[in-house]
């Protein structure tokens, strides 16, 4: 018997989040430990009179692949991929991890390699040609992340994963709308007290349509105007590497400063280029059902009370300039932040009464 769980999910995949149309090709890429969900939704997109394509990879092939990569062999994956991608109208990618941290010994330098020359330039032509959706299928690692049982991470994925997205989306015009007229932000709290303008800067309301689960907005701040410190207080397991307390001092924009405890994987990722010491996002978190962190990105940004960062790359509907290989999303809850002099949020909770439906269990 089909759970009623998966079919709403991959409903609201095509419909809402990719907006699937007959005649039009969709890639799936994943892994076998998804395959329910993507059974269900080749199901729906042949009912829809669409074309899936599907790409399943597998996370252990993909770390010995990575440990010989040269330049030259990603040129060619990515030359190989490149033309699906540019053909295809929409894209669904499904992580399904078995293992977190299976990537944590693959050496920097071959990171570096398959991001700058297969994952950088793939993800450049989906994100602005493809209506696009990414999102985590529950699993084991997962539920040992949120320390849970697979069970109980299971209730919780499918009620915040097919929630309504489009009241999300109406709760977040009042903040986009005070976000417009806003210049100065600042943030204070413990070992932290950052500043930077958002003067004149698109935000862009995330309710279900790029990520499963959503609930965030985004703008990014004015490249050059981002000075003081910040000491983030949840943990981001980035590339396989897992980095607590992550402090950083910036002046004039650009990161001069930098730990963690993993300080030298720190230091190697902003050291990617330029661009990797400069902010390109800054972003609130909203979603209601999401109140902890499990050391998952995709949850952890979306938590209701915080807020987050990414180094490196803007996302060409929020633009400031900076370019960059990396897209690093670090995550923040509690403190005060303040548009304008002004407080609007203080432990997490919004203080103007036009963004108290914000602060509510249930949208």
């Amino acid at each position: 018997m089909k759970d009623p769980r998966i079919e709403k999910l991959a409903r609201n995949l095509l419909t809402h989040s990719i907006k699937l149309k007959k005649g039009q090709t969709v890639i799936i890429e994943t892994n076998a430990h998804a395959r329910e969900l993507v059974t269900e939704l080749v199901t729906q997109v042949y009912q829809i009179g669409a074309y899936p394509f599907v790409r399943l990879g597998d996370e252990q092939v993909s770390r010995a692949i990575m440990f010989g990569i040269t330049e030259d062999q990603s040129k060619r994956m990515c030359k190989y991929a490149m033309p699906l991608f540019q053909e295809a109208h929409a894209w669904i990618g499904i992580i399904s991890n078995q293992n977190a941290f299976e990537s944590a010994d693959v050496p920097n330098d071959k990171k570096k390699i398959q991001t700058t020359h297969y994952g950088r330039p793939i993800t450049d032509i989906r994100v602005k040609n493809l209506n696009w959706v990414l999102l985590q299928w529950p699993s084991a690692s997962l539920a040992q992340l949120c320390q849970t049982s697979l069970e109980a991470f299971e209730d919780f994925y499918f009620d915040v994963c097919t929630m309504d997205y489009g009241k999300m989306h109406e709760a977040m015009l009042p903040l986009q709308k005070l976000l417009g007229k806003t210049d100065r932000v600042r943030i204070v709290d413990t070992d932290t007290d950052l500043t930077f303008s958002v003067k004149g800067q698109s935000s862009v309301i995330c309710a279900g349509s790029h990520n499963i689960p959503d609930g965030e907005i985004f703008t990014s701040p004015i490249r050059e105007s981002v000075n003081g410190k910040i000491k983030f207080n949840i943990p981001s397991l980035h590339k396989g590497i897992m980095h607590n307390d992550i402090a950083l001092e910036f002046q004039n924009g650009r990161v001069i400063n930098a730990n963690s405890s993993n300080t030298k994987e720190l230091i190697a990722e902003l050291d990617s280029d330029e661009g990797a010491r400069y902010i390109g996002e800054f972003a609130f978190g909203v979603n209601p059902y999401i109140k902890k962190p499990m050391n998952d990105t995709l949850f952890d940004e979306k938590i209701a009370g915080s807020i987050h960062f990414a180094l490196g790359k803007c996302y060409d509907d929020a633009p400031n300039g900076n370019e960059s290989q990396v897209h690093w999303d670090i995550v923040h809850i509690g403190g005060e932040i303040y548009f304008d002099d002004i407080l609007v949020r203080k432990d997490g909770k919004f203080i103007p009464k036009e963004l108290n439906v914000l602060n509510s269990d249930k949208f």
